[in-house]
């Protein structure tokens, strides 16, 4: 993944489908420049992930974030797939 001056360590955390699909709660994953760097990063990790994260909203340490949105070093990435409710 295209890396940032530091490449730097960066949180992935996965909610409802999302976390059913990575199968597990959260990765590290380094070298990401971007917010997309980080899913792709995350999707190279975990194959299965990548149909629920093509969909997901993407939070960066907690605010919503498009995929080209820089990554700080030591950031927290979140991935939101669509809920259903009533």
């Amino acid at each position: 993944m295209p890396g940032g001056p530091k490449g730097g360590a960066v949180t992935v955390r996965y909610w409802a489908a999302a976390r059913a699909a990575a199968g597990v709660d959260s990765d590290v994953v380094t070298g990401c420049a971007t917010v997309g760097d980080v899913v792709a990063a995350a999707t190279a990790l975990r194959p299965e992930l990548a149909p629920v994260a093509a969909v997901s909203s993407l939070l960066l340490d907690g605010r919503s974030a498009q995929r080209d949105a820089a990554v700080p070093d030591g950031a927290v990435v979140e991935v939101l797939p669509p809920f259903a409710g009533g």
